[in-house]
C-alpha cells in the first residue's frame, strides 16, 4: 500500500461515524471516488453509492460499512457529568477510563469515562462490571449549565483513539471494523476505472447503520437490485489467546482475506472467487458459516427475489475495542481479489445453482 493510499485509510478511519451519525466518514469517500465515478450518489438512509458502468454484464454490488460503534449522550446531571447509552455492540468492561471524543455542532470535545479508583472499590466488588447506564463522562465542567452550553442530547461519542503502526505491516485502531470495508470497496472501483473498465455494471456503496441492524445494506440492496454482491467486513482472527479455533476456524493475520461458505454464500460465486484467488495466486483463506452471518451479506442475499451472494472477510484482532488489530498485506490482497474477479464477471453469467 502506497502511502496516497494509507492517508485515504488512516482518515477514513479516524474520522467520526457512529451509526447515524455516518456523513463525516462519506465525505472522505465521495472525495476519493468524485473522479472515478460515472455516477454518485447518497439515498436518503445516507448510504454513498458510486455506479461504474460496464458493457452489457449484470449489476454487481460491492459493500462495506462505514459505521463504527460508539455512544450517544442522553443525560447530563446537576454536577456537570454526561450519562451515554452504547451505539452497537460496546463492551461495558471496556469503557471506563477511557478517553473519548464528544461530536458537536460546534466541534470536538475531549472527555474521559470516569472510574473510580481502585483504592476506594471494595474487594469484593472489584471485579464486578460496571453497567453502561452506570457510567459517566467528565468533560471538566462543574455543572449542567456549562455542560449544555456545549454538548446537545444525542450528540455521538467515540474513543479518542486512531491509527497506529505496530511492527511489520500490522495496524491499530478503534473502527477497522468496517471502514476498512468501505475503502476496499473505494480502491477497487478506482482499480477497476484505471485498469478500462469491465462487463458488469459495478455499484461500490458504503453503507450505514450497519451495527444497529444491517439497515443501510437492506435499504441499498432493495435501491439497487444486483443481480449479484459481494460484502467486504472484518472477521474475528483466532490467532490470539483464549480464542477457541473450534468454534470458528483457523483465521491468521496476514494469511490472506477470509472467504465464507455457507448458507448465506451462494456456491458459483463462491468458486469464481476461490478460482480466481489461485488463477493469482492471492492467498485465501476459508471459513464455514452453517448458518445466516451477521453481516450486511445476509439482507443483501435476501434482497428482492434475492442475489447472489458472497462475503469476503478481513482478519482482525479484538473485535469492538479500541484496539483493533489488522494486517496491511490482507487489506491489499482483499483489494486485488475483488478487482480480479470484477473483471471476470462475463455477460449473461449465471449464477443460479444447478
Amino acid at each position: 500500500m502506497d502511502d496516497k493510499d494509507f492517508a485515504f485509510l488512516k482518515q477514513l478511519v479516524e474520522t467520526p461515524s457512529p451509526s447515524g451519525y455516518e456523513q463525516p466518514a462519506q465525505r472522505v469517500v465521495r472525495a476519493q471516488l468524485a473522479a472515478a465515478a460515472d455516477e454518485l450518489t447518497t439515498d436518503v438512509m445516507g448510504n454513498l453509492i458510486a455506479r461504474l458502468a460496464g458493457q452489457g454484464g449484470p449489476k454487481l454490488m460491492l459493500a462495506g460499512h462505514c459505521d463504527e460503534i460508539g455512544f450517544m449522550v442522553q443525560y447530563v446531571d446537576d454536577n456537570g457529568f454526561i450519562y451515554f447509552g452504547a451505539i452497537g455492540g460496546v463492551d461495558p468492561h471496556l469503557s471506563p477510563g477511557q478517553r473519548i471524543r464528544i461530536h458537536t455542532a460546534n466541534g470536538e470535545l475531549n472527555g474521559v469515562i470516569g472510574k473510580k479508583a481502585i483504592h476506594l472499590i471494595e474487594p469484593k466488588d472489584r471485579d464486578t462490571v460496571i453497567k453502561l447506564k452506570d457510567q459517566f463522562i467528565d468533560i471538566g465542567c462543574a455543572s449542567r449549565e456549562e455542560v449544555e452550553r456545549l454538548v446537545q442530547i444525542g450528540d455521538p461519542v467515540t474513543f479518542a483513539v486512531g491509527v497506529e503502526r505496530l511492527q511489520g505491516d500490522r495496524l491499530t485502531s478503534r473502527a477497522f471494523d468496517d471502514k476498512m470495508g468501505a475503502f476496499i470497496v473505494a480502491q477497487v472501483l478506482k482499480r477497476v476505472k484505471a485498469a478500462g473498465g469491465m462487463a458488469a455494471d459495478l455499484y461500490a456503496v458504503s453503507t450505514v447503520q450497519e451495527e444497529v441492524g444491517l439497515r443501510g445494506a437492506a435499504t441499498s440492496s432493495y435501491g439497487i437490485n444486483p443481480d449479484v454482491g459481494i460484502v467486504v467486513e472484518v472477521t474475528h482472527a483466532t490467532d490470539y489467546p483464549d480464542v477457541d479455533k473450534k468454534s470458528i476456524g483457523r483465521v491468521e493475520l496476514g494469511k490472506g482475506p477470509v472467504l465464507a461458505r455457507g448458507a448465506n454464500i451462494n456456491p458459483i460465486l463462491f468458486e469464481l472467487l476461490s478460482q480466481t484467488a489461485a488463477d493469482e495466486k492471492i492467498p485465501l483463506q476459508v471459513i464455514g458459516v452453517p448458518r445466516a452471518t451477521g453481516t450486511d451479506a445476509n439482507v443483501m442475499q435476501l434482497s428482492r427475489g434475492g442475489v447472489a451472494t458472497a462475503l469476503l472477510g478481513i482478519p482482525l484482532r479484538y473485535m469492538h475495542t479500541p484496539v483493533e488489530v489488522l494486517s496491511l498485506a490482507d487489506l491489499d490482497n482483499a483489494i486485488a481479489l475483488l478487482t480480479a474477479v470484477v473483471q471476470k464477471i462475463k455477460p449473461q453469467q449465471s449464477f443460479i445453482p444447478q
